[in-house]
């Protein structure tokens, strides 16, 4: 195990249980069902290394003041290899001190486990299927787009180090109404080409990028569909942009990190019949019911404000039927946690979602929905609005090309999900420390230009078990020993809460701690043994920064 924090916790845990019956055994402290027993880091360091709520949990069950609850646990508390104090604070907290050598235990341990350090098995191969982006493939990617892009494709990554078998997918929304009307607005743009006088549906796709798409579909077939009927012609002109779309937005993706293990067409559901056979057996169940000529999900059945449309009074299917299909073939194929990022439009669609999880025979769980907020982009103190290609917003290929990959992926994962996200341009191009992608980045830069110091000086990375560690007595070094040591806890809550903001935060914490070591103490000194323990101790800040870089999809330079 490399959780060296994990570990302590879990011995310190097992100490006050031994504590927690010998004083019951001593008849000091009495109680029929024993609390649970938790070790946690506290908040502030004056607090110790480790604390325990467990005296205060006590009060009621052994009707005593969690004070005395916390006097009598101590007395009876066995210390332990790493143990130095232990001291009762507050209302009856228990704070536990450590001798500062156990922050070494992670070094070597970093060193030795290289790429996977930082990796646990909380998942424990769980299947777990990550959906986001699912743009309408009708135009190009937006903001909303380039913010689900960053979420999804880390969260995927923290889950796949942290255990879990993880699938990453793309819903392509090649049906229903959105399409209709990007045929009329292909057909209106193809009929221009030829010199007719159209107008493009209002509703409809009024973006560059469209006019763009049908000189390519002229250029290739000209005017051969000017004689075909109105359905071939919006036919051909579909499939032609859905596929040239399809292509953009992988290519597109791709270059911002991007890559799916499944494109899943929403057509492909209608064609299979599938939609048909799963509004069956919602029928079959009693989950449905015809009003007003239309089909409706009995959505109020599972705690939902209001029943659901299904099927229009005109025949067709909604687009909450597909989906509907869609989350039952997702669970038909084995995934047990469904994990759908969406934007801050959809959130009243999340509890019918769940509900018709729920109606399916399913557990609702197993469906788990991020809502992310909007973004705002500025620059030069002012909101950006327009793009060039779309004429309406700016893509993601915009923002590629104003600020790079790197930039783009943290400073959109850098706050929870659940925030609305101001994203500073000038910032995020900016090669300064107030940049927190260059900050953190340069840090790995620096390292590695020790390294290049240590062989052009004729020297070598020592064993990582053979280093005398006692030797790091500076509190620099002693705080980044200990921020390493953290890190395999920061990947599994960042797991657990679907937070890649967590490994961001924890970067540039990392960060900030070794530019403090670094602009404090030299690495490569005469002293052979303290420069030997200062090696492995910046190669473990190495490696666990490139880790926690590469879950998050930013790169870790050797120069810069």
């Amino acid at each position: 195990m490399s959780d060296v924090v994990e570990e302590i916790k879990t011995d310190l845990e097992k100490a006050l249980e031994h504590s927690l019956q010998k004083a019951r055994d001593c008849g000091l402290i009495k109680f029929n069902q024993a609390p649970e027993i938790t070790v946690e880091v506290p908040r502030e360091k004056d607090h110790g290394d480790f604390a325990t709520n467990l005296a205060m949990l006590l009060a009621k069950p052994a009707r005593m003041a969690p004070r005395r609850a916390a006097e009598i646990l101590v007395q009876n508390f066995s210390a332990g290899d790493w143990v130095e104090r232990v001291e009762i604070a507050g209302p009856g907290f228990i704070n536990f001190y450590l001798k500062q050598g156990w922050v070494y235990l992670a070094l070597p341990r970093v060193v030795s486990r290289g790429a996977q350090y930082g990796s646990v098995d909380i998942g424990k191969g769980r299947k777990v299927q990550v959906e986001f982006v699912s743009a309408n493939p009708t135009g190009l990617l937006h903001m909303g787009n380039a913010r689900g892009a960053a979420l999804g494709d880390s969260i995927a990554s923290i889950l796949a180090f942290a255990g879990y078998d993880v699938t990453r997918e793309f819903y392509i929304n090649d049906a229903g109404n959105q399409i209709e009307n990007f045929a009329a607005s292909l057909e209106a743009r193809y009929l221009q080409q030829a010199g007719k006088e159209v107008s493009v549906p209002e509703e409809g796709y009024h973006g560059e990028d469209i006019i763009a798409t049908c000189a390519s579909f002229w250029e290739k077939h000209g005017d051969s569909y000017l004689s075909a009927t109105e359905k071939e012609r919006q036919e051909a002109l579909v499939a032609f942009a859905l596929e040239e779309k399809l292509a953009s937005i992988k290519k597109v993706l791709e270059g911002f990190g991007v890559v799916y293990d499944v494109w899943f067409s929403e057509q492909s559901l209608h064609d299979a019949g599938a939609v048909q056979n799963t509004l069956e057996f919602l029928r079959k169940k009693g989950h449905v019911y015809e009003h007003d000529d239309a089909l409706w999900f009995r959505a109020t059945d599972f705690g939902v404000d209001k029943d659901e449309v299904l099927i229009r009074s005109n025949g067709l299917p909604t687009y909450f039927a597909s989906d509907i299909a869609y989350h039952l073939n997702k669970l038909q194929r084995g995934f047990s946690w469904i994990i759908n990022i969406w934007g801050a439009d959809h959130h009243g669609h999340v509890a019918r979602m769940k509900a018709a999880v729920e109606a399916l025979g399913y557990d609702p769980a197993f469906l788990e929905v991020v809502i992310m907020q909007l973004v705002r982009l500025y620059k030069g103190g002012e909101i950006v609005r327009m793009s060039k290609r779309s004429g309406q917003f700016v893509t993601l290929e915009d923002l590629i090309e104003e600020v790079g990959r790197d930039a783009a992926r943290y400073f959109f994962i850098m706050r929870g999900a659940d925030s609305h996200l101001d994203f500073d341009l000038d910032l995020a191009r900016s090669e300064s420390n107030e940049n927190p992608v260059y900050y953190i980045q340069y840090a790995h830069a620096r390292i590695c230009s020790i390294m290049r110091q240590l062989v052009e000086q004729g020297g070598q990375m020592p064993g990582a078990e053979s280093v005398d560690y006692n030797l790091l007595v500076e509190e620099y070094e002693l705080a980044l020993a200990r921020k390493l040591a953290d890190f395999p806890g920061e990947v599994a809550s960042a797991a657990a809460g679907l937070a890649p903001q967590r490994i961001a935060r924890y970067l540039h914490e990392l960060a900030g701690l070794f530019h403090s070591f670094y602009n404090s103490h030299r690495v490569i000194v005469p002293e052979k043994d303290i420069s030997a323990a200062r090696l492995v101790l910046v190669e473990a800040t190495r490696i666990t920064l490139k880790n926690g870089l590469g879950l998050i999809g930013i790169k870790a330079p050797e120069r810069m």
